[in-house]
């Protein structure tokens, strides 16, 4: 498979509803703080209003190739295509209200490494120690040494849950569901 991090290969497997995040819909977002691409964000405070928050596994990097290990875990590949398409998608949210993060559990400098690199002008969260999934019960997986999260995507209006799109296949459609979903609303 394609170690080029910008396209989907084809013959990704795809993830099944393992009903891993039913539990998600009218939960409220924490009080929690966490570091990102443009500094401290409280979830909080982004979610006040409405908010589109995805959550990924891991950025991939050009240099730095994940493998075959990685293409055979159901929605793990798609990171990047994923966070371009809510970066191409950004003026559209946020003419529908929305603002825009997107979170992984990846440290903060290859977060900042991927934003710079993607042109990416919202935050992009760090989130190492898993902070937001063990308030919410996110769902994740192991890979490599590495508890990653699944990808999903949220929809939070004033700091409660209102929509959840999961499993998220194919990732770089993403965004345009979730800009769909909102011209319904």
């Amino acid at each position: 498979m394609s170690s080029d991090p910008y396209s989907l290969p084809e013959g990704l497997p795809v993830p099944a509803d393992d009903g891993a995040c039913d539990h998600l819909l009218g939960r409220m977002l924490p009080q929690l703080t966490l570091e990102s691409s443009e500094g401290p964000v409280s979830m909080r405070a982004l979610s006040m209003d409405r908010l589109v928050l995805y959550v990924y596994p891991r950025a991939g990097r050009p240099d730095q190739p994940a493998g075959p290990e990685w293409d055979a875990i159901p929605g793990a590949r798609g990171c990047t295509p994923q966070s371009c398409a809510f970066r191409d998608h950004a003026a559209e949210l946020e003419e529908l209200g929305a603002s825009l993060a997107g979170l992984s559990a990846q440290p903060l400098e290859e977060q900042l490494e991927f934003a710079e690199r993607n042109h990416i002008a919202y935050p992009v969260i760090a989130d190492p120690e898993r902070k937001l999934g063990a308030a919410l019960g996110l769902p994740t997986f192991e890979f490599d040494g590495m508890t990653l999260y699944r990808r999903l995507a949220l929809v939070v209006e004033a700091c409660a849950v209102a929509k959840v799109f999961y499993p998220v296949f194919p990732p770089d459609e993403n965004a345009a569901e979730v800009v769909a979903w909102l011209r319904l609303r």
